[in-house]
């Protein structure tokens, strides 16, 4: 069970991580747009990219959680770490991003507000630092998952090849 837990939250946290750095990159490349443009992309952005969020970073946080319990071991901390940053993405994710992304989701093509690039840099610096949050949560597992794996490795007997004789066996 620990193993599909395991590989359940390296799969949602990585798919997440993926996803935030390539809203990255979209967002970095809008930087020498106009108003217009970027209100029509945000627009774009806006129709399903926060249900991709949604089904990738909440089960990404709970299978976490569910490692982080039942997790021993060398990587346990590593565990911890990666569910604080996640948890620091969703917290980033609710204060932030949502609000502005809500206050987009009004805003007019032909007319964007005056203020548009201002919501735009507070929006591109939050994401910023929970897709870096992000990618470090991963990384954080992947080790973790790593050291769970040696440690593992270590504990179960090597066979040889005498029937019934383990590596390390001198009765």
């Amino acid at each position: 069970m620990a193993k599909v837990v395991r590989g359940a939250s390296l799969l949602f946290s990585g798919l997440f991580a993926g996803f935030l750095v390539c809203v990255l990159v979209l967002e970095m490349s809008l930087r020498s747009f106009g108003a217009s443009v970027y209100t029509q992309v945000r627009l774009v952005e806006l129709d399903s990219l926060d249900k991709l969020a949604s089904v990738t970073l909440i089960p990404a946080i709970v299978t976490t959680v569910a490692l982080a319990i039942w997790g021993r071991g060398n990587g346990r901390r590593l565990v911890l770490v990666a569910l604080g940053l996640l948890v620091l993405v969703f917290v980033l994710t609710l204060a932030i991003n949502l609000p502005i992304n809500a206050d987009q989701s009004s805003w007019s093509v032909q007319h964007p507000p005056v203020d548009w690039a201002d919501v735009r840099d507070r929006w591109q610096v939050a994401h910023a630092i929970r897709t870096l949050a992000a990618v470090f949560a991963f990384g954080a597992l992947v080790v973790a998952s790593q050291r769970t794996t040696t440690a593992s490795a270590k504990q179960q007997p090597v066979r040889g090849l005498v029937p019934g004789v383990s590596v390390g066996d001198h009765g």
